[in-house]
């Protein structure tokens, strides 16, 4: 049916426009607050939803926050309904502002696909006439706001930035504080997927919530948060997906990979590194070499000598035809120093303890002193060597040094993981020796 464009039975009171509190509601699309401040000034929801095309009683929950509008379409009839100027919500002038009239087609439920087309077809049952030239009109306008809005939104450049420092990893923070930095700044980015942004700006966010979310799920993964990690490398995942960025999608099923790699599940490991794998593709980049030297530590620890060894050798080739940029020592890429903490582990796992000792030798030469984390895992790795060739009292007693030289928030997750299984790949007849029983204390500690 054609709308009086000039009045509105959802229109609210012109004062409200000028609310702190409603104009801050519209430019962060928080609809239960805008609807529940319409509803506080008279406009019921029975009338907003027949203006907006919403069943009355969904506009009800989600005034309470219990539904939400997430379709441009709708956000669109929303303004047009409560007679909010584009403005206010982040879309272009509409056409009531400069008294142009315009058609528009009332629906049940202005989320229904099914039923939108089925409104458009009764229109055009009857020809062009000016209600389904409207609706053909809003469809592609609709769309036009998405492609072509010339304006990024302004928070997306710093939120990028965020993203690449935090890839540069703990130095020398504690890992609870970067995780509270870096979920911080994954927030701010909700209002932003939830705003219509121009294609390429959609396309920026999602790249850059993957990598955020991705970055949490490695600082819960080192503090031992398994369940939660993985949890927010599907996230991350689902991200990069839409952002259509495969080497992304690679960089986080590999890194998702080290979950049960590290923590007693190498098959399992091996899989999602082979999925890594097919995703990144053939070429030299850190995704693909990231993925290739995951697998050789899975397969490796499952004892799948044959498969560790073919995957060691793709990685070092990958890693020799890296451009520069991809060698950089940042979580997101994959620098020499991160390539030989993962050799090391692989190696050590296989008994190659000589080939292993140079990796670990290596890494800790291109590590920071502030690499707490990684020359921790390094030194249990080596430890483990010396276990390896037939000295466990030793390897106990280097391991123990590594955990008490720890701080506190360091002692657990992932360090306390790796000493762990060096305490367990010790033979039993050993457990009575006094640093067997030490670094069994150690550890219950």
């Amino acid at each position: 049916m054609v709308d009086d464009l000039q009045t509105s039975p959802a229109q609210v009171p012109p004062h409200l426009l000028n609310d702190p509190q409603f104009v801050q509601a519209a430019r962060e699309h928080d609809f239960p607050m805008l609807f529940a401040l319409a509803h506080s000034h008279g406009v019921s929801y029975y009338r907003i939803g027949v203006a907006c095309g919403i069943k009355p009683e969904r506009v009800s929950l989600i005034a309470r926050g219990k539904a939400a509008i997430t379709t441009l379409d709708t956000i669109v009839r929303v303004a047009d309904a409560l007679r909010i100027p584009g403005a206010l919500l982040g879309l272009a002038a509409r056409p009531w502002e400069d008294s142009t009239p315009k058609p528009h087609l009332e629906s049940d439920d202005g989320d229904d696909p099914m039923n939108r087309r089925r409104l458009l077809r009764g229109a055009l049952a009857a020809g062009l006439t000016g209600a389904a030239l409207g609706a053909l009109a809003d469809t592609r306008q609709s769309l036009d706001l998405a492609l072509t809005a010339d304006s990024e939104p302004a928070d997306l450049s710093d939120l990028e930035a965020a993203a690449e420092t935090y890839g540069y990893g703990y130095h020398g923070q504690a890992p609870t504080q970067v995780l509270a930095d870096i979920v911080g700044d994954f927030a701010e980015l909700r209002p932003l997927l939830s705003t219509p942004q121009p294609v390429a700006s959609r396309i920026r966010v999602c790249r850059t919530a993957g990598q955020m979310a991705g970055m949490t799920a490695i600082v819960l993964h080192d503090l031992g948060a398994r369940r939660h990690a993985r949890a927010w490398f599907a996230t991350a995942a689902t991200a990069a997906q839409e952002s259509g960025d495969k080497q992304l999608l690679a960089w986080i099923w590999a890194r998702e990979a080290m979950v049960p790699l590290n923590y007693g599940a190498p098959h399992a490991a091996a899989q999602l590194a082979e999925q890594a794998r097919r995703a990144a593709g053939d070429s030299p980049t850190a995704a693909a070499t990231l993925a290739a030297a995951v697998a050789a530590r899975a397969y490796a620890l499952s004892q799948q000598r044959e498969q560790a060894r073919d995957a060691l050798i793709a990685a070092d080739t990958f890693m020799e035809r890296l451009d520069a940029g991809a060698r950089a020592d940042t979580w997101l890429t994959h620098g020499e120093q991160k390539h030989h903490v993962h050799l090391s582990h692989a190696l050590t796992a296989l008994g190659e303890t000589g080939r292993a000792r140079e990796s670990q030798n290596r890494a800790l030469e291109l590590s920071a002193p502030t690499s707490t984390m990684t020359r921790s895992l390094l030194q249990i790795d080596a430890a483990a060597c010396v276990r390896h060739d037939g000295d466990p009292e030793q390897a106990c007693r280097r391991t123990v040094a590594v955990m008490a030289g720890l701080p506190d928030a360091y002692r657990t997750g992932l360090v306390h993981r790796r000493a762990l299984d060096l305490y367990r790949s010790i033979p039993a007849h050993h457990h009575r020796e006094d640093a067997v029983r030490e670094l069994r204390d150690v550890l219950a500690a």
